[in-house]
């Protein structure tokens, strides 16, 4: 039992690895289709509802990466176990196109978060998203309820 416990953990952080790699830091949207199950759920702090499922995923990161087009992402930690994935990641990019209802301000920022990763048979069932908004929204000089204007 503790060799598949073992080969589960490392098999979902490869995954996860991979996830940023091609999601986030090659824009290879379609590639969340692998990594999430399509009855996925997404916790986040942030007001409003992610469309269901890979779907979900695949807009948020594509709506976040034209608004930061040369964006780059470093996986600081991981860490988990068969069933949880942890990772702290830290991005940085220049804000150049409308990102919600914010307008771009071109300038460029570093913002840091973490992700926690449910998996079930293979694939992320759960993620819980906490990113430093704040941060994000001051080194843009912008309000943080910019987005909830609309």
């Amino acid at each position: 039992m503790l060799k598949e416990t073992a080969m589960s953990f490392k098999k979902n952080k490869e995954l996860v690895f991979q996830f940023y790699e091609e999601v986030w830091g090659e824009g290879n949207l379609e590639f969340a289709r692998e990594v999430f199950h399509e009855d996925y759920i997404r916790h986040d702090l942030r007001p409003g509802d992610a469309v269901a499922g890979a779907a979900g995923q695949m807009q948020i990161a594509g709506d976040f990466r034209r608004a930061f087009p040369d964006l780059e992402i470093k996986i600081d930690l991981v860490f988990g176990d068969d069933e949880y994935i942890a990772v702290r990641w830290t991005m940085e990019g220049t804000h150049a196109a409308a990102w919600g209802n914010i307008q771009p301000t071109n300038k460029k920022a570093t913002f840091s978060g973490v992700n926690l990763f449910r998996f079930e048979k293979g694939k992320v069932m759960e993620i819980w998203n906490h990113r430093d908004d704040l941060g994000l929204y001051q080194q843009l000089g912008v309000s943080m309820y910019a987005e909830e204007t609309k």
